[in-house]
């Protein structure tokens, strides 16, 4: 049994780390983050039920819960923060100084809500299929489809707002 962990840990690393760097933005945070989601893995590797889903699916899905994890308790760390800085009078921009050292691509994500960013994180930070995005969410497949596919419409207006439709010449306009 450590022999299939050990495989399925080689065979998935990467990629699950790329999918967290991905998501966090962070490489400290998601080498943290991936040896949580396989300390979780190997904890419940018995419990683990190959007719519910493939074991990428399984990983991947450890992988967005321990996400949505962190970010919650990164909420309420913020908000208590804030309250502290409220009450003390202190000036603390943190959240604008990390923003601030974010790539654009990075910057661009944040137009669009945390369920379409985790979609196009888990297709081209994890280079999951579409299929196994919808098992790891449990949404429908065409839900998955319609979401990457206005969350990339989304993105392309944000990064190329110089390549918006132009209007086209009336007939008379052009004629004239």
């Amino acid at each position: 049994m450590h022999d299939d962990f050990e495989r399925m840990y080689l065979e998935h690393r990467d990629r699950l780390f790329a999918f967290l760097v991905y998501r966090t933005g962070d490489r400290s945070l998601a080498e943290d983050l991936l040896g949580d989601v396989f300390e979780r893995a190997f904890r419940a590797r018995g419990r683990f039920d190959p007719a519910r889903g493939s074991r990428t699916t399984w990983l991947y899905a450890i992988a967005v819960n321990r996400l949505r994890d962190h970010h919650r308790r990164a909420q309420v760390e913020r908000t208590a923060l804030e309250r502290i800085v409220v009450t003390d009078g202190a000036p603390l921009n943190l959240v604008e100084d990390v923003i601030a050292d974010r790539e654009r691509v990075m910057g661009a994500l944040e137009a669009l809500n945390e369920r379409d960013r985790e979609i196009v994180a888990l297709r081209f930070g994890a280079d999951l299929t579409v299929p196994q995005i919808a098992r790891v969410t449990e949404q429908p497949l065409t839900t998955v489809e319609a979401r990457l596919f206005r969350a990339l419409r989304r993105l392309r207006t944000v990064l190329e707002p110089e390549m918006a439709p132009v209007a086209e010449p009336s007939r008379r306009a052009a004629s004239a």
